[in-house]
């Protein structure tokens, strides 16, 4: 089950459960939609992945203990280890591969 993390890894910015700017890669790695275009080139700093947008978890239980009141969204914020050059220097190796091919 997805964590649902409350924050972009880069800018620190707020991505509430219902944001459809937060972008996931495989590994749950959770950055905004900007710092995944504008920064990372679409490639995960810490896997070298591409991101798709972070499903929303419903707020309303529509099916018994399924749900956001049910299943909290993660309170722990997260954020990168790497440096704007690193992660620069990073993403120049693979965004111009598919992440199907990378």
């Amino acid at each position: 089950m997805l964590e649902i993390r409350p924050n972009c890894e880069y800018c620190d910015k707020d991505l509430l459960p219902e944001s459809l700017e937060a972008m996931i890669c495989t590994y749950e790695c959770t950055f905004c939609k900007t710092c995944v275009d504008e920064i990372l080139s679409n490639v995960c700093p810490n896997c070298g992945g591409g991101f798709c947008q972070r499903p929303v978890r419903p707020k309303t239980t529509r099916r018994e203990g399924v749900g956001l009141q049910h299943q909290l969204a993660s309170t722990i914020r997260i954020n990168t280890q790497f440096s704007l050059r690193e992660i620069r220097e990073f993403s120049q190796t693979s965004r111009d591969i598919d992440p199907v091919d990378r």
